[in-house]
């Protein structure tokens, strides 16, 4: 699960790591990204032949639905199903994104907020969908996204069962569409290796509340657990269940 992430690195920043070009929107720093707000997203124009970033509403929105709420529900994609279910499978031929973050939280089986990042202090890319949907009254295009998860590493599992997808330089090609692949081998690229260089950390429960949205969220709580960051931590993929998400 994702539900909720950091987003804080500069447009002109982000830009040239994915090597986007063009205009790049102002985008400003979120410490709480929450679903239903518009948020940086890179994608792959085939007719221009370039990347560039744009400003997506988080909670993809199928073309057939009447309305934006269902959308709401949508944050997240299991990897696992992609090519099967109805809201994501068009998608994941043709429309495919990468969403970049600082780090994202996640609620442990006890409610505890952590904040989880990498240990090389690079931002995250998260494989990502993205669909457009028409407003049939006013007839202006709406494009939103969703993040896609798998299974938690195990360093990860004591907090959470799912995980989203971070995808390394070498993916992106295949991942955007710049690159032939096929359905095989972009599902090749969703399974998190086992020596993901993360961490996990408690953070304050000021993060429940999408009304806060500063720097400190990201600061380590007084007390933490150590066997959240032990590579050796056991824990039952699948017992965890969602916490302090907006759904």
């Amino acid at each position: 699960m994702c539900g909720r992430f950091v987003h804080k690195l500069p447009p002109e920043e982000l830009a040239t790591i994915v090597g986007a070009e063009g205009p790049v929107p102002n985008i400003p720093a979120r410490y709480n990204a929450a679903p239903t707000q518009d948020l940086a997203v890179v994608r792959f124009n085939p007719k221009t032949g370039r990347r560039a970033i744009d400003l997506l509403r988080w909670g993809l929105v199928p073309s057939w639905e009447k309305d934006l709420k269902g959308g709401a529900k949508l944050i997240n994609a299991r990897s696992e199903t992609l090519a099967e279910r109805r809201s994501f499978a068009k998608a994941f031929q043709a429309r495919r994104c990468l969403v970049p973050a600082d780090g994202f939280y996640e609620w442990a089986p006890d409610r505890t907020p952590h904040f989880v990042r990498r240990l090389d202090g690079r931002p995250m890319l998260f494989a990502g969908l993205w669909e457009g949907w028409k407003d049939p009254q006013s007839e202006e295009w709406v494009r939103t996204f969703t993040i896609v998860t798998a299974d938690a590493i195990e360093r990860l599992r004591p907090i959470h069962h799912r995980m989203p997808v971070m995808l390394e330089p070498e993916q992106w090609p295949a991942w955007l569409g710049e690159d032939a692949a096929s359905p095989a081998q972009l599902q090749a690229l969703l399974t998190p290796p086992a020596d993901l260089p993360v961490e996990a950390y408690p953070v304050s429960v000021r993060v429940n509340a999408v009304r806060n949205d500063d720097p400190t969220l990201m600061d380590r709580a007084a007390h933490q657990e150590p066997a959240m960051n032990a590579a050796s931590s056991a824990a039952s993929p699948g017992s965890a269940t969602s916490r302090g998400t907006l759904f």
